[in-house]
């Protein structure tokens, strides 16, 4: 008989690929334990894109079980080539914390923290990566990793034929290091990760079977793409991020409420805590039935990521904008007036509406866009503004922005 969460897990979607699935049922069966789930402070926000695993992990915890969220002080100096043609930028120290405490609070959306046995802790490689000299890593590690095991992984594959660096060639390395490190601190047995990030993951499996002689298990969840089948996260241009200073409820709110028709159904079940009977019941609205369905998502899924009211407040204010009403609720920018009338293109990308030139041209020219219920279709235009007012825009049918000329 199936473990009780481990059913939820697979009924919701969250599966991909386990490193031996036996034995994780059994330690699941056997008592509550401790699992990881790492990010690297890239960005200030955790965004869409990486919440399947954190809702994964808000699962395991509501099952008893204590989640380890880890930020990659360390990792983060280094670089993940997963899924990348080219290396990641350095950041200064400065960026660093910034992003890290960015991160913690999109992590405390979600997981709660605390002392209870159940309570998660935030942990940071940093803290341990920061005490080996260079010297000292290969020592205590060298001999662990062998090469063509490490020129196996998809990952770095895909980088050799780009030019993979020395530096990002290591990051299997530290991330394995962090599992065992993690694995005899704080017992913990389970990695899970998002399916990029499989092939490091499971090099700190077998890390730990050679300095400890211990089993240790990997849980991989599915990568969520945007309806052009693109990988969601910032360097694709589509992100949309869980801290409210980056996207506001109301636009976090509008996401899931205009998803395609065909991702209702996994979106309810991956980002919302619905019980499955009642996401059987709405995936069979078809038609005009389903944007019921697609307001329910949004609402729970924002109601998780902001609270109640501001769910409430982003529904409303999608009502009222859908009826015609007025733009008092709508998410804003700031535009500043320089003396002289912005170009459309220009003016649309530089508050954000469009994430390029190119898409700011296709949608004007397929007449996507309207500048104070006014629809523009000429990439040309001209947009009349002046200070202490604002300008109303809408693209598509649903996504309002009222921009604000300073």
């Amino acid at each position: 008989m199936k473990n009780n969460l481990w059913a939820e897990l697979e009924a919701r979607g969250f599966v991909n690929q386990v490193s031996n699935t036996n034995g994780l049922m059994a330690a699941l069966d056997s008592g509550k334990i401790a699992a990881y789930l790492g990010s690297d402070p890239t960005a200030d926000s955790l965004h869409v894109g990486h919440l399947v695993p954190v809702m994964m992990m808000r699962w395991l915890q509501k099952f008893g079980h204590k989640p380890l969220m880890l930020v990659g002080g360390a990792t983060g100096r280094i670089g993940d080539p997963s899924g990348r043609d080219t290396g990641r930028p350095m950041m200064t120290e400065e960026i660093l914390a910034k992003n890290i405490a960015g991160l913690k609070k999109s992590y405390s959306k979600f997981i709660n923290f605390g002392d209870s046995k159940s309570d998660s802790i935030m942990v940071d490689n940093y803290d341990w990566m920061k005490k080996y000299s260079h010297m000292d890593f290969l020592r205590d590690f060298g001999t662990d990793f062998t090469v063509p095991r490490m020129l196996s992984m998809e990952s770095v594959k895909k980088r050799l034929e780009t030019g993979m660096t020395f530096l990002e060639f290591n990051y299997m390395t530290f991330q394995a290091v962090d599992f065992l490190t993690l694995y005899k601190e704080h017992n913990c047995i389970l990695q899970t990760c998002g399916a990029d990030q499989w092939g490091n993951a499971i090099m700190g499996v077998e890390l730990i079977r050679k300095k400890l002689g211990k089993e240790a298990f990997v849980l991989s969840t599915p990568l969520i793409t945007d309806s052009a089948g693109n990988k969601i996260g910032k360097s694709a241009g589509n992100a949309v991020w869980v801290n409210e200073d980056k996207t506001s409820p109301y636009e976090y709110y509008q996401y899931f409420r205009n998803i395609p028709d065909d991702l209702v159904e996994k979106f309810l079940k991956i980002f919302t805590e619905i019980p499955l009977e009642e996401i059987a019941k709405l995936s069979k609205l078809k038609d005009a039935e389903l944007n019921e369905a697609k307001k329910i998502l949004a609402f729970s899924a924002t109601e998780i990521a902001h609270g109640t009211a501001a769910a409430k407040e982003a529904a409303d204010s999608a009502t009222a904008l859908f009826n015609g009403g007025d733009a008092v609720n709508a998410p804003s920018a700031d535009y500043k007036f320089t003396g002289e009338n912005p170009n459309v293109v220009d003016f649309t990308i530089s508050v954000g509406l469009f994430p390029s030139k190119s898409e700011a041209r296709r949608m004007i020219e397929q007449g996507g866009l309207s500048i104070n219920d006014e629809k523009i279709s000429d990439a040309n235009y001209t947009v009349a503004i002046k200070p202490a007012d604002f300008v109303m825009l809408k693209k598509g049918k649903k996504t309002y922005l009222k921009v604000i000329i300073k």
